[in-house]
């Protein structure tokens, strides 16, 4: 089966409302981090975007998590919906092809590692 890693980086009370969201389509695992970043508008809120200054970088947090890439597609239309506000700032998401992941303790590989199914 060939698995995907997605990464998504939006705020932390989007990143809650996405979590709490997963469960419904399926996902019970996950990674999140708290980083530190911008994009385009430097750090700048919406209504600063004519400034120009150094960039500020804005807290956010980042969700990693596998799934198949069969599923991507939906998985991808389903984010969307749930980050989408229309302002600057609705966040990023990136997607990487995973070659293989193994549970060290139990010696699973491919999708079964992350789900712990068989």
């Amino acid at each position: 089966m060939e698995l995907s890693r997605v990464e998504i980086i939006a705020s932390e009370a989007k990143v809650i409302e996405l979590k709490d969201s997963l469960s419904r389509f399926g996902i019970t695992g996950m990674t999140v981090f708290q980083v530190l970043g911008c994009g385009v508008q430097n750090g700048t809120l919406e209504y600063e975007i004519d400034t120009y200054e150094t960039p500020n970088l804005l807290p956010k947090q980042m969700v990693m998590l596998i799934l198949p890439t069969k599923d991507l597609e939906r998985f991808i239309k389903f984010v969307k919906e749930e980050l989408y506000t229309g302002h600057i700032g609705d966040g990023k998401i990136f997607i990487s092809d995973i070659s293989n992941v193994i549970r060290v303790r139990t010696g699973e590989e491919g999708y079964d590692a992350v789900t712990g199914k068989k």
